[in-house]
């Protein structure tokens, strides 16, 4: 795995000697994980002329569940009184073999880039932007692994959930029961705060949870997702409580299917993103929901849960192939519920099968 991070550093590096950096200086938590198999906390990597090294503030954890550095990177403590590592790694650079350096300059303060230059005078600081995000976006088979097992992980826990007495509790309840199933099933945590929503509240996207109460003849709107080898996946499904579903839930939940199935099958390499946007947004908007719809259908999965690209109507980019994204339509209906579908694939071209579908508990409308 050594090699793997060996690599995507070397890509970065001549990514930035080709627009005429001769260093980078990457703090973006996830970034540096990306590239140094481990991000301790507060630390940051810097790619310079005479090698790598990860500057961190304390003596990195030995926990797989959080990656471990690469061993070909050098390590450097920072004292305790070091201050911070983004200008302790600035200080590092000679001007004579560094003239310039990259930053992350989405990611820095306007005061923790003035004190880079304090500290490097000589060094004329340019901006990496989003060079490491965009090379975090088509992911190799090892994360593609890593997603696939949270997926199923996610699926565990709600089907477990789906198994058990679900009337009378409530939603802040159901998603710490969640929560603890992930854990039980060998994720690190929950990708992102588990969303459970009844009644009114159903549909809503990351609805907070709340003290309301299952009751029967509701809709159940759950998403939740497991984090594992730092890697987070998504998955949101809708029921029924109790009772069988009443026509306009038949109805509604059919539409946001259709919209949600249009939209998976237009995940193939080289489709605009807007186009796969477009796909499940035109079937709600025919149906007349196309008012209030979330502004995107989906978006990419990583190291973080919400990664480039995004499924917009403004969206630029196409997709390619090993691209893990969300599809995730839903309506709501104020004051009645609604109905969100949300799962996690991979895009993969036709030979290969198509969309690689990682979560897989039913898209069938259940009362339980």
């Amino acid at each position: 795995m050594s090699e793997v991070f060996a690599v995507r550093r070397e890509r970065l590096r001549d990514r930035c000697r080709a627009a005429g950096s001769a260093a980078a200086l990457v703090s973006r938590a996830a970034n540096v994980r990306y590239l140094a198999g481990a991000a301790p906390t507060g630390s940051v990597l810097l790619l310079g002329p005479a090698g790598d090294e990860l500057l961190c503030p304390r003596e990195p954890a030995d926990d797989a569940g959080n990656g471990r550095p690469d061993e070909h990177l050098r390590l450097r403590m920072l004292p305790a009184s070091g201050g911070d590592p983004v200008v302790a790694a600035a200080g590092l650079l000679n001007p004579a073999d560094a003239p310039s350096l990259a930053v992350e300059e989405h990611h820095l303060t306007v005061a923790r880039h003035r004190a880079i230059g304090s500290v490097a005078p000589g060094i004329q600081l340019t901006d990496l932007a989003g060079a490491v995000e965009q090379q975090r976006i088509i992911k190799d088979e090892e994360e593609i692994a890593s997603l696939r097992i949270a997926a199923e992980i996610a699926d565990q826990a709600l089907g477990e959930l789906l198994e058990s007495i679900l009337v009378g509790r409530t939603e802040r309840h159901l998603a710490l029961e969640l929560e603890r199933r992930l854990v039980d099933h060998g994720a690190e945590g929950p990708a992102f705060p588990t969303s459970v929503a009844t009644g009114p509240n159903a549909g809503l996207r990351r609805h907070r949870p709340s003290d309301r109460r299952v009751e029967e003849g509701h809709f159940l709107s759950v998403c939740l997702g497991a984090r594992y080898h730092g890697y987070r996946c998504e998955i949101g499904r809708t029921f029924v409580i109790g009772t069988s579903p009443a026509d306009w839930q038949i109805e509604l939940y059919e539409l946001v299917f259709t919209a949600q199935r249009a939209g998976r099958e237009a995940l193939v390499p080289g489709a605009a993103c807007r186009d796969v946007d477009r796909a499940a947004r035109q079937v709600l908007g025919a149906a007349g929901h196309g008012e209030g719809l979330p502004t995107a259908t989906g978006h990419g999965v990583g190291l973080e849960i919400d990664e480039d690209p995004q499924l917009t109507p403004a969206a630029m980019g196409k997709l390619d192939a090993r691209v893990p994204v969300t599809v995730e339509p839903g309506v709501h209906l104020p004051g009645r519920g609604g109905v969100r579908i949300d799962d996690t694939l991979v895009v993969r071209p036709e030979a290969d099968g198509g969309p690689e579908l990682l979560t897989i508990t039913t898209k069938e409308l259940l009362a339980l």
